[in-house]
């Protein structure tokens, strides 16, 4: 009988790891320094997790750190909305930036495009500090 519960504990905590681990993204570039650096990881809410929606898109404000899809680079974005607009035709999009950039990233985001929103705590994003630095080194980047 103690085997069973033994074994459940185990499924059990994998699953956790396996819950846990969807909702951390590691940051890849120094971007949004000082709010977080290159190899931390920040905890992440996402729009869609296993068919769950957990944020709606279309609920953001400015100030919010998202994770997007940026059509100007091939790597998951992550930055600051700056600015919230619609389109003549009446679409939503948002003006993103990295807070230790010059300018706004180069093309606007659709609500579409959001994957995930960074965790805060009052104002301060959940961040844990340079364990992501494994996995830069692993993917190569």
């Amino acid at each position: 009988m103690s085997d069973k519960k033994e074994i459940i504990s185990y499924i059990a905590i994998i699953i956790i790891g396996i819950i846990l681990a969807q909702h951390m993204n590691v940051v890849v570039s120094g971007s949004m320094e000082p709010v977080f650096y290159r190899g931390d990881i920040v905890v992440i809410e996402k729009t869609d997790f296993l068919g769950l929606q957990e944020l709606n898109a279309n609920d953001l404000k400015v100030g919010d750190i998202v994770v997007y899809h940026a059509t100007w680079f091939n790597e998951p974005v992550i930055h600051r909305i700056i600015q919230i607009n619609q389109t003549s035709n009446g679409t939503k999009y948002f003006v993103i930036k990295g807070d230790n950039n010059p300018v706004p990233d180069p093309a606007v985001v659709y609500p579409n495009q959001i994957v995930a929103k960074v965790v805060t705590i009052g104002k301060n994003p959940l961040v844990i500090p340079r364990i992501g630095y494994i996995t830069i080194w692993i993917r190569g980047l």
